[in-house]
């Protein structure tokens, strides 16, 4: 085989993948909620099974908790790119579901802590921000500003506090 045998063929072979993709007929959209089987572990993330049927993969950006192979978790779809590939996320899209969640679940904490507040800020560092709340600094420092325009919590220099009838 010589080499523009050898091209022709590489190109016959990619654009048959690339026409496999666009015949994929996904049983979801991004946004929806979908059952995650996490597979293996990669440089960029896990590769999940979408619904017992489909491949998508969960960024190492979007993770917050410990994950093991064979793990079954709630996922939502993130974006179906126009290669045909499907990314994962395990918290809900669109602002206001991510805002809400994340609201959620810092005045919970908050209202599960004997003290009624927790020792962090936005001075907090990421990862230390990351293995107590389980987000992003970004995350927890959108939701602490939501709980604060609403007049929920106090933000002291160490830390933030419920406002006291919130207890």
């Amino acid at each position: 085989m010589d080499l523009h045998e050898e091209e022709k063929e590489n190109q016959d072979l990619e654009n048959t993948a690339q026409e496999d993709f666009q015949q994929i007929e996904y049983d979801f959209k991004e946004g929806d909620k979908v059952s995650l089987v996490i597979e293996n572990e990669t440089a960029l993330g896990y590769t999940v099974c979408i619904n017992e049927e489909f491949d998508g993969l969960l960024f190492r950006s979007e993770v917050f908790q410990e994950l093991e192979e064979n793990m079954e978790v709630v996922g939502y779809i993130k974006n179906i790119r126009e290669d045909g590939k499907v990314d994962v996320s395990l918290r809900p899209q669109g602002f206001r579901n991510v805002i809400d969640s994340d609201v959620d679940k810092v005045l919970n904490k908050l209202k599960n802590s004997k003290e009624g507040f927790l020792l962090l800020t936005d001075k907090s560092s990421p990862d230390s921000i990351r293995f107590h709340m389980k987000m992003s600094k970004k995350a927890f420092k959108k939701a602490v500003g939501n709980l604060y325009k609403q007049k929920l919590i106090v933000i002291k220099e160490d830390r933030i506090e419920l406002v006291s009838n919130q207890q």
